[in-house]
């Protein structure tokens, strides 16, 4: 292994000139038996040999935050006899044949997009025919086609809990159908065969709205955005209309088969993430108890007796190795309350944090129903002298509204006035999605050039807490 750990060397020395680096696995082509029964004999047989190597590089680079290995195995896989041309080899030294290229490319473009943000966030999906067969409405949530000794039923189910496993790495899912909400839920909540409970959805529209209605009213309702969501229908007419109604959620074609749901859904290549975090196992169960927020909110008669009621505390930490990969997550993953829309792997941040007279705070947040999570960043750059100028302002949607916002500018603020410098300023930088934060900043009592977008604070005032909040640092 002494020539893999050498490479290895070799990448580790080119991750401080660059982003990111895609490794492509190493893969034998399929025609070659190696030595057949024995290929897989430890210390022997060729592919046994180039796992161990495949292992070997992917414990060397583990590390490496922007070093990510690509699984080349997969792309030979599916193109099985034709991934391998010797011809090819041959005439031109090229030893694969160009569909693994293809194959191969999509891979890095769908990396690309997870490094940039964008990902798809929430799954929404119709009921009938695609989470279970038949029409609930019309014969009864008893007699829907799920689960038991049958083939399309037993689809379902394998669909269902393919759906359940991705809510395990922070995917969201939502309901939009048309349906008595009534029929529906009963049949989540009490079919034996059911893999998905209530508590697996952030949230439903279950009734005869149209559903790009419906789809907008959801994700709104979550704060999330059209562009992170993902449309499933077994309907082929209601597909094409969410796709001309709103043009930025991604709707997939859809088989007609329901044995390759579960297929199609593994298939599907805008889920991809540069890391998985405690807040992305927990985002799930995170949403579940923002509805008992919301239920709370209901039952009060003003805003801020609904906020002294969650008893909001938010605990502040500089950045470090333990936050370090959920802070890059955020900047990456946040568009809406993102005042500057940097994009930073965990290398890049780092970086930028070391540098003189450099500040940054992460944010976590939690109230009486429950731990919301990292969900907020605060960076600030002062000129040593007079001037702190705010970089990053970046905020969860799912905590936006609950005075975390005035929270991370206290934070900075008096960070401003500990040092003596004598104003803080901040720059808003537009984007398509991020109008929520310019439109925040207008309203947080900093003095604004409204032409400019630039805000500012002198720092002789003391920016004030939310009192309905605790703020503890760490």
């Amino acid at each position: 292994m002494h020539e893999v750990d050498e490479f290895c060397s070799a990448l580790l020395g080119l991750r401080e000139r660059t982003r990111c680096i895609f490794v492509p696995t190493w893969a034998a082509p399929a025609y070659n038996r190696g030595y057949g029964m024995l290929d897989m004999k430890h210390n022997f047989g060729i592919e046994n040999i180039l796992m161990q190597m495949n292992l070997r590089v992917s414990q060397n680079l583990d590390k490496a935050s922007n070093i990510y290995l690509l699984n080349a195995e997969r792309w030979i896989r599916l193109l099985g006899k034709d991934a391998f041309n010797p011809k090819l080899w041959y005439m031109a030294k090229i030893p694969f044949g160009n569909e693994v290229f293809a194959q191969a490319m999509k891979e890095i473009k769908a990396s690309l997009s997870a490094l940039s943000g964008g990902s798809k966030k929430i799954i929404i999906l119709d009921l009938d025919e695609t989470l279970w067969g038949g029409v609930a409405g019309e014969i009864g949530w008893q007699n829907i086609n799920l689960g038991g000794h049958d083939p399309v039923g037993e689809a379902y189910v394998d669909f269902q809990r393919t759906l359940k496993a991705m809510t395990g790495r922070g995917i969201l899912l939502g309901i939009v159908s048309k349906n008595e909400e009534r029929i529906a839920l009963e049949a989540i909540k009490n079919h034996p065969e059911m893999a998905l409970r209530l508590e697996d959805f952030a949230g439903w529209r279950i009734n005869w709205e149209d559903k790009a209605r419906n789809i907008v009213d959801l994700v709104s309702g979550l704060k999330l955005t059209l562009q992170s969501a993902v449309f499933i229908d077994n309907n082929p007419a209601e597909r094409e209309f969410i796709r001309m109604s709103l043009p930025g959620v991604l709707v997939p074609e859809w088989p007609d088969d329901k044995m390759y749901y579960k297929k199609a859904l593994l298939s599907l290549s805008c889920f991809d993430t540069a890391s998985v975090t405690r807040e992305d196992l927990e985002r799930n169960r995170m949403y579940v108890t923002e509805r008992e927020r919301q239920g709370l909110k209901g039952r009060v008669n003003s805003l801020d007796e609904w906020l002294r009621a969650l008893a909001t505390k938010v605990e502040v930490q500089e950045l470090n190795e333990t936050n370090l990969q959920r802070a890059a997550q955020l900047l990456i993953k946040t568009s809406q309350m993102n005042l500057a829309t940097r994009r930073m792997t965990e290398d890049e941040l780092t970086k930028w944090a070391r540098g003189d007279n450099r500040k940054l705070w992460t944010f976590r947040v939690s109230d009486k129903f429950g731990d919301s999570g990292l969900t907020g960043i605060v960076s600030i750059e002062d000129d040593g002298a007079q001037l702190a100028r705010i970089i990053d302002f970046v905020l969860s949607c799912r905590v936006i509204g609950r005075g975390i916002e005035e929270a991370m500018l206290h934070v900075a603020v008096e960070h401003a006035r500990s040092i003596g410098l004598k104003e803080v300023s901040a720059g808003y930088v537009p984007t398509s999605k991020n109008k929520p934060c310019l439109d925040f900043w207008k309203r947080s009592g900093f003095l604004s050039d409204s032409a400019a977008e630039q805000f500012r604070w002198m720092a002789k005032d003391k920016y004030p807490i939310p009192e309905h909040m605790h703020i503890a640092r760490r």
